[in-house]
């Protein structure tokens, strides 16, 4: 039975990262939380930990690093050790596998639905491949958590795709405009009972970060 009379989620972006070659060869790559990075997930933490305004049930993590080391620093505060889930990783683009200058180029002659559809590297996804496996990843966790309280540690790009799922908006939702999502933001999505309308309750929360 659930346990409260609403569904919650609340998305948590991972704090700041360091990002390059491991040994000077190879793609560019997730190199884990910068100093910087630490300092916000500690304030995070040290918030959830005072206010305890969130009670939560579950906590996810993407498989990245930036995202598993947020997610360990966070914690402790919520009680609770991560669970990883691949299918909450950020866009596999490739462009790691690229010259940062010449993805950003390709990027921007692309039009707006060829943005949809254009593979960069071989193996990797569409955006619109990454938002089908985005939306599936959350709707996945939402049936299995009825009415509880989950916390999922994610990306910019996972959180722009949660308004997707959750608006049902369509592909061309942010070509004018898009929702912001700073380092440790929290955005908060609650589904009371007996409805099937998502509600807002608050985004891009990063109070915690002052002085920090």
């Amino acid at each position: 039975m659930p346990a409260n009379d609403m569904t919650s989620i609340f998305l948590i972006r991972h704090a700041a990262y360091d990002e390059g070659q491991v040994d000077g060869v190879g793609p560019r790559v997730d190199l884990g939380l910068s100093d910087k990075g630490k300092l916000q997930a500690q304030a995070l933490a040290d918030r959830l930990r005072v206010s305890q305004e969130i009670k939560a049930d579950v906590l996810y993590a993407s498989t990245l690093p930036r995202a598993r080391q947020t997610a360990a620093l966070l914690a402790p505060a919520l009680g609770l050790s991560a669970t990883l889930e691949e299918d909450l990783a950020e866009w596999r683009s490739g462009d790691g596998d690229m010259d940062e200058a010449e993805f950003i180029a390709t990027w921007q002659g692309l039009g707006d639905r060829d943005r949809l559809f254009h593979r960069f590297v071989d193996g990797c996804e569409t955006a619109i491949e990454f938002s089908a496996r985005v939306q599936s990843a959350l709707h996945a966790i939402v049936k299995k958590h009825v009415g509880q309280t989950a916390v999922l540690v994610v990306h910019g790009g996972v959180m722009q795709v949660a308004f997707q799922y959750f608006f049902g908006y369509g592909d061309a939702a942010f070509r004018r405009a898009y929702p912001a999502a700073g380092y440790t933001s929290i955005t908060h999505w609650n589904l009371p009972m007996n409805t099937s309308k998502w509600v807002l309750e608050s985004s891009n929360d990063t109070h915690h970060l002052k002085g920090a």
